[in-house]
């Protein structure tokens, strides 16, 4: 028996099975490379869904989050720390906004984000019964009140009744949006590269349109960047790219490259009427630990150029991909932005697929049913991108 055999009975015994995990074992990583407890090496574009975007064993990075331990790992948010100061404060600058909220993870930041919108709207009128306008298709995360604004029914059903006042419009489309518009509606949520629901990137002009809908009618547009965001487009956010800012944005995935962390960030407007002491909280939010992770973050991305290679490396893997959907019929597309990009199957299991690239050393994954889903590590090189291609037409 495999060491990765003996794990997976272990865990299978003592685990809570919300997971239909892949027959793999993971045990360490090195730069674009993962390696399970026999030894296996596997390519990795997947990245932890879109966490790991500086690669693996980063020295630097590694050594950041070593200092802090042997400083201190947690205190209270009865107390300020520093590198909860310092992170927030590389936060603000690199989304344009103004006041940032830690969290512990993606789906928090969307809770606190629509107790913004609905404190910021109680504040103006004083009325309990207002509602926000999400995308069908989208994905938010699974706790109920993210799952409200999550545009799946099937992710829903079993959990119903979740929270009240969501309307649902059709991404992409505008008169959608303005037909679901009421004299309650306090917010617009939507990622602005939907992932989940199969790599779909926001038009310019819809993006655009939500934006003017949101100033028009002084209400809040909070933009999910959780996956799409930390640079995986070219930009440090992609709703940077169409020129759009938010009043919330959240983020997490690659914030923390590996560390559990997540956050909230509101422009000042939004900030100035909102959220006060005894509003939100968290036990871990700013954690010292979590918050010197995300510092050492945005000091790397700087030193090592990470947005100008995504930028640089796109085209190149962007080309593979064409190349592939053009060679193969049962690949109907290519959809995506940057290094968040999927390959559209018909006629063909996704699964199987991912299956066979397992076999072959190679890590994807899914989205939205029928989607292959490459979102790697952002230091990918051309190699990389060869290699891919390789694996993946030896799995096809």
């Amino acid at each position: 028996m495999t060491y990765s055999k003996g794990y997976m009975d272990r865990a299978e015994q003592v685990l809570l099975h919300t997971y239909n995990r892949f027959p793999v074992v993971l045990e360490r990583g090195d730069g674009v490379r993962l390696y399970d407890v026999d030894g296996k090496e596997y390519l990795d574009f997947a990245a932890g869904i879109a966490v790991f975007a500086l690669g693996y064993n980063n020295r630097k990075y590694n050594q950041a989050l070593k200092d802090q331990i042997d400083k201190v790992i947690h205190t209270s948010n009865l107390f300020y720390n520093v590198p909860m100061t310092e992170a927030a404060e590389k936060l603000v600058k690199a989304t344009g906004l103004s006041r940032v909220f830690f969290t512990n993870s993606g789906t928090e930041a969307i809770e606190g984000a629509i107790k913004v919108a609905r404190k910021y709207a109680y504040l103006k009128d004083g009325s309990t019964d207002h509602e926000i306008i999400a995308m069908e298709n989208s994905f938010h995360g699974r706790s109920l009140g993210a799952l409200s604004v999550t545009g799946n029914t099937h992710y829903q059903e079993p959990f119903k009744p979740l929270i009240g006042g969501i309307r649902f419009a059709r991404f992409n489309d505008l008169d959608s949006v303005k037909a679901q518009l009421t004299e309650k509606t306090c917010a617009v949520i939507m990622e602005t590269v939907q992932g989940e629901g199969g790599i779909y990137p926001a038009d310019p002009e819809f993006l655009a349109g939500v934006r003017k809908l949101c100033d028009e009618r002084d209400i809040l547009l909070i933009l999910d960047e959780i996956q799409c965001g930390m640079g995986r487009t070219g930009t440090m956010f992609a709703c940077q790219d169409y020129g759009v800012l938010p009043d919330v944005m959240t983020c997490a995935k690659a914030l923390g490259c590996g560390v559990p962390v997540g956050a909230f960030v509101l422009n000042e407007k939004t900030a100035a009427a909102s959220l006060v002491p005894g509003d939100h909280g968290t036990t871990y939010g700013g954690n010292p630990l979590a918050c010197a992770a995300v510092s050492k973050v945005f000091d790397l991305f700087e030193e090592d150029h990470i947005l100008e290679h995504v930028r640089e490396i796109t085209p190149y893997l962007e080309e593979k991909l064409d190349a592939l959907v053009d060679k193969y019929d049962f690949l109907a597309a290519r959809r995506g932005k940057g290094l968040m990009q999927g390959l559209v199957l018909e006629g063909k299991p996704v699964g199987e697929v991912i299956s066979r690239a397992i076999e072959n050393g190679l890590l994807v994954i899914s989205a939205g049913g029928n989607v292959l889903r490459m979102v790697p590590p952002l230091v990918i090189g051309r190699d990389d991108v060869d290699e891919m291609i390789e694996k993946l037409e030896k799995s096809f």
